[in-house]
């Protein structure tokens, strides 16, 4: 059991380590090529923020591992707000750009709802996998067209943009393939060891796809959003959230269905789906229904933490 939980505990720090070197060799090489920041900023800055979920799915997925890749896609929403932004709306409120509340917001809402339909006939087949994957397709297109819109310099993408760091070919090759093999290398780990600690616990993949691997690929999002909004940007904070939310459902739930499919059981669609849906909303009511002022309060923030708490002891108590 401690040697599981050692390398589940290397496994992620290695994980954190390696996505953001890769993301940084990756985005700084594109530059070096003369690709252009949007193109950049809307590929590999935008996908590659979720990398740790998308190859830990991946993983899984191949290993036969299917629920432990929808657990991982689920959880971490489920955690990306009630988590995440509970704590941060605890420590500092958060108010919601005009860009969120137009445009990120709505696209969420209507990829969690693609996805309770997807998921109805409690089976996620190749041909889901297909639609999540042009929804995906869709925002990402509806997103190059904003950011060309004279306010674009002001979303969260560009601040993105801002932080690629200038480093010459060599160095950005050089990281983009550390990083790429420390990345494949953990998640591989991270996938062994959780798999087995789920057997020496009795619970099954999904369950530790919901909990451990959630919260573990939550942290560097929660590091992140914290320190937006202790810099004065919490703006960028829900943003990071929300598009991390919309990459979760689009890029890492379409991995399993397109590596064999899955089926869904009733508890994983009425507690899991439901309860990534009810935060979604509850986060959609504090942006566009509760206050005269789209700010997360930090009772709101409390109120999104508890559920987040309450959520994962009824895992631990059904497990």
């Amino acid at each position: 059991m401690w040697l599981q939980l050692l390398l589940l505990l290397v496994g992620f720090v290695a994980l954190v380590w390696s996505a953001d070197k890769f993301l940084s060799g990756a985005a700084s090489t594109a530059v070096n090529f003369g690709i252009p920041k949007i193109v950049i900023g809307l590929t590999i800055v935008a996908l590659g923020t979720s990398a740790p979920e998308i190859i830990v799915a991946t993983f899984a997925a191949l290993d036969g591992n299917h629920l432990l890749a929808v657990g991982n896609a689920l959880g971490s929403n489920i955690a990306n707000i009630g988590l995440v932004l509970g704590i941060t709306a605890i420590i500092t409120p958060l108010a919601f750009s005009r860009n969120v509340r137009r445009k990120e917001l709505p696209w969420l809402i209507g990829a969690t709802v693609l996805t309770l339909a997807l998921l109805f006939d409690r089976d996620l087949s190749l041909g889901d996998g297909l639609i999540l994957l042009f929804g995906l397709g869709i925002i990402m297109w509806q997103l190059f067209l904003s950011a060309k819109d004279p306010d674009a310099e002001n979303n969260a993408l560009q601040d993105e943009l801002d932080e690629i760091p200038e480093l010459n070919i060599g160095k950005s090759v050089g990281w983009f393939v550390v990083g790429l093999a420390v990345l494949l290398l953990s998640a591989q780990i991270l996938v062994y060891s959780a798999t087995n600690i789920a057997a020496m616990f009795g619970v099954s993949d999904l369950i530790i796809g919901l909990t451990i691997i959630a919260i573990g690929t939550s942290l560097p999002e929660l590091a992140a959003t914290v320190g937006s909004a202790l810099k004065g940007h919490p703006e960028i904070a829900i943003g990071n959230v929300v598009g991390s939310n919309i990459l979760n459902i689009l890029a890492v739930l379409a991995v399993p269905a397109l590596l064999g499919g899955v089926q869904i059981d009733y508890v994983a669609l009425w507690r899991d789906a439901g309860m990534m849906t009810a935060l979604t909303m509850m986060l959609a009511l504090f942006a566009y229904g509760i206050n005269s002022r789209a700010v997360i309060t930090r009772f709101e923030g409390g109120v999104m933490l508890a559920a987040w708490i309450g959520y994962n002891l009824l895992l631990i108590q059904q497990s």
